[in-house]
């Protein structure tokens, strides 16, 4: 017999939740002392403090979350939407990229007291219009993204990326893709590469735009031939399939770098290029734009362009808490610089 029943498959009574008062009888306080020392407020001192935050934990005081939030005006409910995955909505956590920024953005509400409801990127009137939700955040939204415009349009505070910038009720993070992209072909330069490949996303984002943009005007600037090859989905077998379309050529057209933005594995981005007849780094220097940890465990370890989804993340929860909590009401943003992780892969031997 479960807890939860009874013979006869009766459902036993709820345990009687442990109230304030109860926590006060309990620690010889008052109510509104225990009050104080839970919400870390009013001038206690640390044993007082301490001896009411104990007596809660032991007797398995939570907060009324439904006073909470009516005393509050909010639920502290954060949307989550990833844009670009609106085709197929739940396998951006497949994505190393975005497993880390989703996580990242749960946590660091978490901290400020926000629970994040994963979303997907649907219609917003069908699939989640009910839910009492205090903000939406939207990681890389589409070119003119419906769920954007009906979020603005709702009144409801949207933070998502520089596409969004100047528009009331707009706050975004973004990251400098046209600097990412010139640090890492400056670098293949350096080591010597004179026909390098991108393999992007055929996508809409402000990102991978940005990325094809910056690309263009590199090649434009060191009189370089413009080879760029796209990837019509995102996962690892049309990446790698992308990534032998780039190093097909021959003679004085073989590639002998290549970048890749779309995100895949990087030990079988290596291993596409080993079919190819190329071996890394002497004949082929290899950046992915990534963050997965096999980069560091490849023979050789892969260089990755890193997104810093974590500060991304950090300052994302931080514009949200801005307009939440302290009502600020204009437009605001931050740029967050990409990393370059410099491996044997991209170095001359």
């Amino acid at each position: 017999m479960t807890e939860a029943s009874r013979p006869g498959g009766q459902p036993s009574p709820p345990v009687p939740r442990v109230r304030l008062v109860d926590v006060a009888r309990e620690a010889g306080l008052s109510k509104t002392t225990v009050s104080a020392a839970l919400n870390g407020t009013g001038r206690l001192s640390p044993e007082v403090r301490e001896r009411a935050r104990e007596t809660a934990r032991r007797m398995g005081y939570r907060p009324n979350a439904t006073a909470r939030q009516l005393r509050a005006g909010r639920a502290r409910l954060i949307g989550y939407v990833v844009g670009e995955f609106a085709a197929t909505p739940w396998t951006f956590l497949e994505s190393p990229y975005f497993a880390r920024l989703t996580g990242a953005t749960a946590a660091t509400a978490l901290r400020r007291g926000y629970a994040v409801v994963l979303l997907p990127a649907g219609s917003l009137q069908s699939e989640w219009a009910d839910l009492s939700l205090d903000a939406v955040v939207v990681a890389d939204p589409v070119a003119e993204d419906p769920v954007v415009e009906s979020l603005l349009a709702a009144g409801i505070p949207v933070f998502t990326d520089r596409s969004v910038e100047g528009l009331p009720g707009g706050y975004w993070v973004d990251v400098d893709a046209g600097g990412a992209v010139r640090e890492a072909l400056d670098h293949l330069l350096e080591q010597g590469a004179r026909r390098p490949v991108l393999v992007v996303p055929d996508s809409t984002t402000r990102f991978h735009t940005e990325v094809c943009a910056a690309h263009r005007e590199w090649c434009a600037a060191h009189a370089l031939p413009e080879r760029a090859v796209r990837v019509g989905e995102a996962g690892n077998g049309p990446v790698v399939r992308a990534v032998e379309t780039a190093l097909a050529g021959e003679g004085p057209e073989r590639p002998d770098a290549l970048l890749v933005v779309a995100e895949a594995s990087p030990p079988l981005v290596l291993e596409a290029a080993r079919r190819h007849g190329y071996e890394v780094p002497d004949d082929l220097l290899v950046v992915l734009v990534s963050e997965d940890a096999t980069a560091l465990h490849t023979e050789p370890p892969v260089t990755t362009l890193s997104l810093r989804p974590e500060a991304v993340a950090e300052a994302g929860i931080e514009h949200l808490v801005a307009v939440l909590e302290h009502g600020r009401r204009e437009p605001a943003g931050t740029l967050v610089p990409t990393r370059l992780d410099v491996r044997g892969s991209s170095l001359r031997r």
